[in-house]
């Protein structure tokens, strides 16, 4: 009976691991990612690609994009052009969005780097609007046009701050940032 139990246990345990596998994909299709951002130079290849989940519930895909003749992590210490994509699942308050990126910005940064960055922060957080189910931000660095923040293909912020950019593409790419599964997933 006991052995039965396990192994009943085991096989719901493979059942839900299949379903949840097949609800990423899902959720991944839907956020229809390319696989090459053509319209720049130099062009960008989506190196990865994964779901935010935050309390089971998931709150959007993301996909990381750079060069292809390197790593997603050369391009995140280098800062080589690199574009992070975010697709919502979810209506988020533009308050919470605020919250959450000061907190990762306090856990990651010095207070000096803070102090130095505010006026760029608090310029790029007041770009910021509530977001709504479906909408896409777009993160992308590169020298000639440094930092852009697209809401729905309509920039919303630039800055050709290389210091901003480093910080803020942190708070997913870098230790102690929103999510490390989410960090190792776009990175691998």
């Amino acid at each position: 009976m006991r052995h039965r139990f396990i192994h009943w246990m085991l096989l719901m345990g493979l059942l839900c691991s299949a379903q949840a596998m097949a609800s990423q994909a899902d959720l991944l299709k839907q956020a229809d990612f390319p696989a090459r951002l053509e319209g720049q130079t130099p062009a960008l290849e989506r190196k990865n690609q994964a779901i935010l989940t935050y309390l089971w519930t998931d709150v959007y895909a993301a996909a990381f994009y750079a060069e292809p003749s390197i790593t997603a992590r050369q391009a995140v210490f280098t800062q080589a052009p690199q574009k992070l994509e975010l697709f919502y699942f979810r209506d988020i308050d533009r308050e919470d969005v605020i919250k959450a990126a000061n907190a990762t910005l306090e856990r990651q940064q010095t207070k000096e780097t803070l102090a130095r960055l505010r006026p760029e922060l608090d310029r790029l957080h007041q770009s910021f609007q509530n977001i709504k189910r479906g909408d896409r931000y777009d993160l992308s660095w590169d020298r000639n046009d440094g930092l852009n923040l697209t809401r729905n293909s309509k920039v919303i912020f630039a800055s050709p701050d290389p210091e901003l950019a480093k910080a803020y593409f942190a708070i997913w790419l870098a230790p102690d940032g929103l999510s490390s599964d989410l960090r190792e997933a776009l990175l691998k």
